[in-house]
């Protein structure tokens, strides 16, 4: 039986009656602003030296980055509507489902869209820019550079990259090479994997929604996941000892070396990875890893550096 917060029209789809505001915060993808959380990397790596006012500044650009990305989702979920009607699980989207009409969505983003860029400037004119750089890039994924192989997975990681530059120029703290790497290739590890749930997930009628589907295949993704996975982990060992801090770092490397395994596990073994962001808050091993690696990085930095 049908609650009494849907309806359904002739053609036998649902959609929901919560009101415009509600579903226009649920076009925004709040579960996925945990990807934003890296914006909060270079803060955690700057201890002891953290104030309140880095706090508050670092809490704002997680803020303006979950925004833009927010606008960034509106407008890939305004091109992609027909196409994600045909998903078993996008078809529920404000827009996908028809509870959300698409131009209001579309003004309500630009919007947002403007704001948040003005004061990312107005905080610091080097992270309004990338921020800027961040939503364009993000803009020609969602046009055309998703269906070119291989570009449209770089294209999600340096999403990740540009949260770890923001964070730090909003703090006016810099970050070393070897963390872009390794954020770069962490970033590529859970790309790879997303594709590779997708391709399972469709893989009786890829090409109805990703096109870029067609082009890979399981063997390649896995092989592909080897590599990067490979270079994250001696990576990170190498950024433990060359970060400038403490070599006491390298006592997190255990950490990050199950965070990994458990990752490929849930891919490999119980055909997740899809969602990052879902893994990070179901998954309590992941997530009690990720909590458990920031609080070693804060005390180590803190007491041994």
């Amino acid at each position: 039986m049908m609650s009494r917060s849907q309806s359904t029209n002739v053609e036998g789809k649902v959609y929901s009656s919560s009101p415009v505001p509600v579903l226009l915060f649920r076009q925004l993808r709040p579960k996925q602003w945990t990807k934003n959380l890296l914006v909060f990397a270079a803060l955690i790596f700057s201890f002891p030296n953290v104030n309140t006012e880095m706090l508050i500044r670092s809490l704002v650009a997680f803020f303006l980055f979950s925004f833009v990305s927010g606008c960034v989702y509106i407008l890939n979920d305004f091109v992609d509507r027909e196409a994600d009607r045909q998903h078993p699980k996008k078809r529920h989207r404000p827009m996908a489902s028809g509870a959300l009409n698409p131009y209001v969505a579309l003004v309500f983003g630009a919007i947002l869209l403007v704001c948040s860029l003005a004061l990312a400037a107005y905080l610091e004119p080097r992270f309004g820019l990338v921020l800027f750089v961040y939503f364009i890039m993000n803009v020609g994924y969602s046009f055309q550079l998703k269906h070119v192989v291989i570009v449209d997975v770089m294209i999600i990681a340096l999403g990740f990259v540009f949260r770890a530059l923001g964070g730090g120029l909003v703090i006016e703290v810099p970050v070393t090479p070897w963390f872009f790497i390794c954020t770069l290739l962490l970033a590529l590890f859970l790309a790879i994997s997303k594709r590779r749930h997708e391709l399972i997930l469709l893989e009786n009628n890829m090409g109805s929604h990703r096109k870029v589907l067609d082009k890979y295949s399981k063997d390649l993704l896995n092989q592909l996941n080897s590599i990067v996975t490979t270079a994250t982990i001696m990576s990170y060992g190498l950024f433990t000892f060359t970060s400038g801090r403490t070599q006491y770092l390298m006592a997190t490397i255990p950490l990050v070396i199950y965070g990994i395994f458990r990752y490929l596990y849930l891919i490999h073994m119980e055909d997740k990875g899809g969602s990052p962001e879902e893994v990070l808050l179901k998954d309590k091993h992941i997530l009690f890893t990720v909590i458990l690696y920031a609080l070693s990085v804060i005390i180590i930095l803190k007491y041994f550096s």
